[in-house]
């Protein structure tokens, strides 16, 4: 006889476990077995038994189990005579814990006792017997779990495999899926679509959604008999689902995230749902259902949120950031690879740098390049502009499309929620008419629900009727006219006061891919990667050390410099004012402004009679001296006659005194200022006050 007083003197262990949440709710007859055992052990000498039971539910292939755990702690403190089990291969499926179990049995004496027999590990032939058990018992889980998991990847070969149907679609018969009849969960689906065509980026559709109040389905996992759907305000993760999931484009995918298994404390810990790459999902069935977008346009968005992800991929774009400079995100340095970074400096923050970090962090020296944004965003949105020019009329009629929609986009959707509100209250009161008056157990509750689905229609009846007061004016003549003008003239409209940065910067990332720029010499090299696949060179120049983008150009500085030996400051201002020219903060010239620019580059002032002294003389200066007109003495410059030098078109005539005396006049008399007018009795003479 195996079992001895000595086992007797100690407890009876009975170790209970199911492997599943399911079995615990439809296999009751082997939990009731297992606890039944107590009953053997006192059978069998003991006069009570110990049950554990903290494991059901817990699966014995390696996943923390407290009870286990428990019951080795009791083992090796000598207080268990005996393990009851139906099968020794229920107290584990593992090898590590089955061998644990089995050693420490055999150190303190413990029997294991199950429906066929009574083991003593301390024996050969016993402990030779659990230990083919556990062995089996491990490898009879393989297989079946082998045979599962098979049988689950040929069926999702085939496309029928469905454990989850995501929101907007519903179980068409066992092995099939459809779009969900309910108009408003469609509708609210697609508008989640529409919106990131629009705005391009996850974050801002979930903001978006937020600040309008509208609301997109959720299943209510509450109820585990029915699938439920509620309506409440999407988190980030509920937008990120839906614009990330193959199978709103119609495309059925199994295997998109794997599992992974670590050491952690010397147990075993499995890491689920790792995400992999598409490249090393198992299955990937294109066109198997209807979709609400097209796999090209899903494909579209993938790399567009790709690109958003800063963290991801090896030159990503980033998402469009705030700030006034146009290009953050599409720069790449051609001298290291890396991406250009945006910096904002200045009082008010509104001056922007593009800089590259490689060589700082690769080799801890200078940065690679570095340079202020106002003429390369200038060259590149010329180009851009240039580009888009023959698709301007086409955009503006598709803004005026646009702006028809949207105002009725939110109407639409609150419309949908009053019609389901005023449905289910419709439903909450025949629910209540259905009932007996005198159950008042039944019928309280059901006018409950009844006047709470009554304040749902009136709270989303209050929403319509604001929408319909605040009901935007649609856009009228003379605003489709400047529409269109804008159209025709991009440049405008890239201008307008309306114009915001961020809209700019979505225009620019739709028709370009990236840019490389280097700099060589005093130029900034940039190659211009387009969508479709062609590239454009630009150069630009760049500033010398101690200027800035509120400098006056290069030209201004040598028209200046010139004018300057030539006329006082206020003439100058006004010659340059005729010209067109301003300063580097677009502004008109004063004299204050143009003593402030000779200060600053260092050019002297002009003094009284310094023209004189040198023996030059100007077109009015020069006719005074003749004794001609103006006209005529610009007539001799322009025939060659007369040596003169204009440093630019629109500055004054400088003539020098020994060209003066060089010329022969003599031809010239007749159009001398004093040659009479001529005489006609067709000519009048009129007297102006």
């Amino acid at each position: 006889m195996k079992i001895t007083a000595e086992h007797l003197a100690r407890g009876a262990y009975v170790y209970v476990r199911q492997s599943t949440a399911d079995q615990l709710v439809n296999n009751p007859e082997s939990r009731r077995r297992q606890y039944s055992l107590a009953e053997r052990a006192r059978t069998l000498g003991w006069s009570d038994a110990i049950i554990i039971d903290d494991d059901l539910g817990r699966s014995g292939s390696g996943i923390s189990r407290p009870g286990f755990e428990k019951l080795l702690a009791a083992i090796c403190e000598g207080r268990v005579g005996a393990v009851l089990a139906i099968e020794a291969s229920r107290l584990a499926r593992n090898g590590r814990d089955w061998h644990t179990l089995i050693e420490f049995c055999g150190l303190v004496g413990t029997l294991i006792i199950d429906e066929d027999g009574i083991y003593e590990p301390r024996h050969p032939n016993d402990r030779l017997l659990l230990g083919m058990k556990g062995t089996m018992s491990e490898l009879e889980l393989s297989i079946l779990r082998a045979r599962s998991i098979e049988a689950l990847k040929q069926k999702a070969r085939r496309g029928e495999l469905f454990l989850t149907v995501a929101i907007g679609y519903v179980k068409s018969g066992r092995n099939r899926i459809e779009k969900d009849p309910d108009l408003r969960i469609r509708e609210a689906i697609d508008l989640v679509f529409r919106r990131f065509d629009e705005l391009q980026s996850i974050r801002q559709v979930h903001l978006w959604l937020r600040s309008e109040g509208i609301m997109l389905p959720a299943v209510n996992y509450t109820r585990a008999a029915d699938r439920a759907i509620v309506w409440k305000l999407p988190v980030y993760n509920t937008v990120h689902h839906i614009l990330t999931n193959p199978i709103y484009a119609g495309a059925y995918a199994f295997g998109r995230t794997c599992s992974k298994v670590t050491i952690e404390a010397g147990r075993k810990r499995i890491l689920r749902g790792i995400r992999r790459d598409r490249a090393d999902w198992e299955v990937l069935l294109i066109d198997h259902h209807e979709g609400y977008l097209s796999w090209h346009d899903f494909e579209r968005n993938q790399r567009l949120i790709t690109d958003n992800a800063t963290s991801k991929g090896l030159v990503p774009r980033g998402a469009l950031r705030r700030g006034e400079l146009l290009l953050g995100g599409l720069l790449r340095c051609g001298h290291c690879g890396r991406k250009l970074h945006v910096s904002y400096s200045g009082s008010n923050g509104n001056t922007g740098r593009y800089h590259c970090r490689g060589a700082q962090l690769n080799h801890g020296t200078d940065p690679c390049i570095g340079f202020g944004s106002l003429r390369v965003d200038q060259a590149v949105s010329a180009e851009v502009l240039q580009r888009l020019q023959p698709l301007g009329i086409e955009a503006a009629i598709k803004a005026i499309e646009t702006s028809t929609v949207q105002a009725g986009e939110k109407r639409r959707h609150v419309e949908l929620a009053l019609e389901q509100a005023r449905y289910e209250a419709a439903h909450a009161r025949r629910q209540y008419d259905a009932v007996d008056p005198d159950n008042r157990l039944v019928a309280g509750e059901l006018e409950r629900r009844w006047n709470a689905a009554l304040v749902a229609v009136r709270e989303r009846q209050d929403e319509l009727d604001a929408l319909d007061r605040h009901k935007p004016e649609a856009l009228g003549d003379e605003e489709r006219r400047s529409l269109l003008r804008m159209g025709a003239d991009l440049e405008l409209a890239w201008h307008h006061a309306n114009a915001t940065a961020t809209t700019r910067k979505r225009i620019i990332r739709a028709v370009i891919r990236e840019i490389v720029v280097a700099i060589e010499d005093d130029h900034i090299k940039m190659l211009v990667h387009w969508q479709g696949g062609d590239h454009t060179a630009l150069s630009v120049r760049k500033n010398k050390a101690g200027h800035h983008r509120w400098g006056a150009p290069p030209d201004i500085e040598e028209l200046i410099r010139a004018l300057a030996r030539q006329l006082p400051d206020r003439a100058i201002a006004s010659l340059l004012n005729r010209l067109g020219k301003t300063t580097g903060r677009q502004n008109g010239w004063t004299q204050s402004r143009v003593c402030t620019f000779r200060n600053q580059h260092d050019i002297a002032v002009y003094k009284k009679d310094e023209r004189s002294e040198r023996g030059e003389y100007t077109l009015q200066e020069t006719a005074a001296r003749l004794g001609l007109r103006p006209m005529t003495v610009l007539r001799m410059i322009r025939a060659g006659d007369l040596k003169a030098e204009q440093y630019c078109k629109g500055t004054p005539w400088i003539i020098r005194h020994e060209d003066i005396e060089q010329l022969d006049i003599q031809h010239h008399s007749g159009s001398s200022g004093h040659s009479p007018l001529s005489q006609s009795q067709d000519q009048q003479i009129q007297l102006f006050q």
